[in-house]
């Protein structure tokens, strides 16, 4: 692994494990639930562990994808070099945020707590003017029209079957 490679990936898992996701996911759940679970049916929580697993594979796949395919982080201050839209960025322009909401409403599920799916809606809500004021203006200048393709071919939230690029 080259040098800027490392650099990507530990600064990119830095992030993931010390910043963004584990702040949302994981310290602001703590902070609102201690973790301690209701009664909860053991299918509600199997689908919760399914859907924490999910998340964090996301997680771990996009910040993967950003440090060895766009040689940077997902965090703001040091982001990917180069476009990426391989993978989970397939199916949807957003699969890292995606993954931070499926471990909240993962462990809703697994404890039953409601209060972690208004949390989820919050941070929904938080991401998407991210996106809007911040995010996509500077992929936009970034990148340009490879930038302005991806958009019309890949939706902002909702997973679909990926669409060939209009060359």
């Amino acid at each position: 692994m080259s040098r800027s490679r490392l650099r990507a990936a530990s600064g990119g898992f830095g992030f993931a494990f010390f910043g963004g996701p584990t702040l949302v996911a994981g310290v602001v759940p703590w902070l609102l639930t201690h973790w301690h679970a209701d009664d909860q049916p053991w299918a509600l929580k199997l689908l919760g562990v399914i859907v924490l697993a999910i998340g964090a594979l996301l997680v771990l796949e996009t910040t993967a994808r950003f440090a060895l395919q766009g040689r940077g982080t997902p965090a703001p201050w040091a982001p990917p070099e180069r476009f990426v839209a391989r993978g989970s960025y397939r199916f949807t322009r957003n699969p890292m945020y995606l993954g931070v909401l499926a471990l909240i409403l993962g462990q809703g599920l697994l404890l039953g707590r409601e209060l972690l799916f208004v949390w989820a809606a919050s941070a929904w809500l938080i991401f998407q003017l991210f996106l809007l004021l911040e995010e996509e203006p500077g992929l936009r200048r970034r990148f340009g029209a490879e930038y302005e393709d991806y958009c019309a071919r890949v939706p902002r939230w909702l997973p679909t079957a990926p669409r060939s690029p209009r060359y």
